[in-house]
């Protein structure tokens, strides 16, 4: 009886995850089931989707694998509507091809193995970036979804990592999973609203699954599903302003990198001793770390590190994982036409003043996303703006069919915000009052005004 090639062989019996979000996640191809059990896929579960976002919204919990496979879940189904509609037999150079339906899969699934913990923040300290290290993840023997991959074919991991690098071929599998209106995308949207107990994220993903549709240079969408595309695009705006940029959840990321980078810089102090190794930060903090030494790293080692720095001689290393993990935050103030530059500085000289390093206990951090942005080729990083298909076959871009979509297009939204320990605020805790009195009360005005404006901060 001749062999099944690995690439085609289904099972026997589909196996089914049970999903909040969609309902359930169905496997059927083996290639799939065996990336899923691999020690990369399953160290995500280890790794927060949404990094400190839990300290505002508790239910936040949930992982990047939970998010990963939601995103193969999307995928296999826009593949199945392809296939069923929208087939290159019927459609020519037009059509879906399903012989792409398993690089997309595996590129649906695979597309976040490569974030760390806390993963901006630790990328900032430690100057890793997620996307290099998934696409080596992919492509390194040494590693388990390199060897499951390489069943397929010995180039199939380097087609799944040139999906992950957007240089593949077939641009219908690349907009799938990276573009404005992507899988990945429209996963984290619905999983996070989910999770985090808002409803600012939700869109209609079954509209959306019914009127997108392949073409020769990528995905686009019927132009009756106009307004579920839109829905989508101000839904995404939404949980960037309510949610992903939310002061509290910045302000623990603020934290965060300061508590990183006192480590960082304690251990670049020949006469300073750590009471207890961070053995598995070292080859970061040296700045020489191999993919092994990326691996072992989740959320779990560096929060067992922070308690343990909790303990440590240094004040200020044991004051921020104090804060960190017991929810002690800094207050912030927004930038706005009342609050100038010179202004920051004299709130900084009132920190100081307090006893407090600047360098760890002020922070100006920014926060901006462009919620929809056209094509632009003069630009270096540009995107793959959203296009809308007519009964004809002809094409317009998203912006000039909706006019919500083209009062967000190309538009940055965001703030700038100044961040401080909350406890000068209160007066018995303030030194040379009667000097430093004029200034902390226009520091309180900032902060009152800031908070009529957000309840949540």
């Amino acid at each position: 009886m001749e062999q099944i090639p690995y690439r085609e062989q289904l099972l026997a019996n589909e196996k089914v995850f049970r999903d909040p979000v969609h309902d359930y996640i169905h496997v059927q191809h083996q290639v799939i089931l065996d990336l899923i059990n691999t020690k990369e896929v399953q160290r995500l579960r280890r790794i927060k989707q949404l990094g400190t976002t839990n300290i505002t919204f508790h239910g936040a919990e949930h992982s990047r694998f939970t998010h990963s496979l939601g995103v193969y879940e999307i995928t296999r189904r826009i593949c199945d509507r392809f296939l069923r509609s929208y087939s290159i037999a019927d459609l020519g150079e037009d059509g879906w091809d399903d012989q792409e339906r398993l690089v997309a899969l595996c590129a649906a699934l695979l597309h976040d193995v490569g974030h760390g913990p806390y993963s901006h923040t630790f990328e900032h300290i430690f100057q890793t970036n997620h996307e290099a290290i998934t696409v080596e993840i992919l492509t390194s023997p040494e590693t388990e979804v390199c060897q499951v991959l390489s069943r397929v074919s010995a180039d199939f991991p380097e087609k799944v990592a040139s999906v992950i690098q957007k240089t593949y071929p077939n641009q219908q599998v690349v907009q799938l999973i990276s573009s404005q209106i992507d899988a990945d995308r429209m996963d984290y949207l619905l999983r996070d609203a989910y999770y985090t107990g808002v409803n600012y994220g939700t869109f209609d993903l079954t509209r959306i699954l019914r009127v997108i549709r392949p073409y020769k240079d990528g995905i686009t969408f019927q132009y009756s599903g106009m307004h579920a595309v839109e829905d989508y695009i101000v839904s995404r705006y939404q949980m960037y302003m309510q949610v992903y940029f939310h002061p509290v959840t910045r302000s623990a990321e603020v934290i965060l990198d300061h508590l990183l980078m006192r480590a960082k810089e304690l251990y670049e102090d020949v006469d300073y001793q750590f009471l207890t190794l961070p053995t598995l930060l070292i080859p970061f903090l040296e700045h020489d770390f191999t993919l092994n030494d990326y691996l072992m790293l989740d959320d779990g080692v560096l929060n067992t590190y922070f308690t343990m720095w909790r303990l440590e001689e240094d004040a200020i290393l044991s004051d921020l994982a104090q804060r960190f993990l017991d929810r002690h935050l800094f207050k912030s103030v927004a930038f706005n036409a009342e609050i100038d530059l010179e202004t920051i500085k004299k709130l900084k000289t009132i920190v100081q003043n307090y006893g407090y390093h600047v360098d760890y206990y002020t922070a100006i951090n920014n926060s901006y996303d462009l919620p929809y942005d056209l094509y632009r080729p003069e630009q270096e990083k540009n995107r793959t703006q959203i296009e809308l298909i007519y009964p004809d076959g002809s094409l317009i871009e998203l912006s000039k069919a909706s006019d919500i979509v083209a009062a967000l297009t190309g538009k940055g939204k965001g703030d700038k915000r100044f961040y401080f320990p909350k406890e000068i605020l209160q007066e018995k805790h303030t030194k040379e009052i009667d000097l430093f009195e004029p200034m902390l009360q226009e520091f309180k005005k900032y902060i009152h005004n800031d908070e009529i404006q957000s309840l949540h901060r």
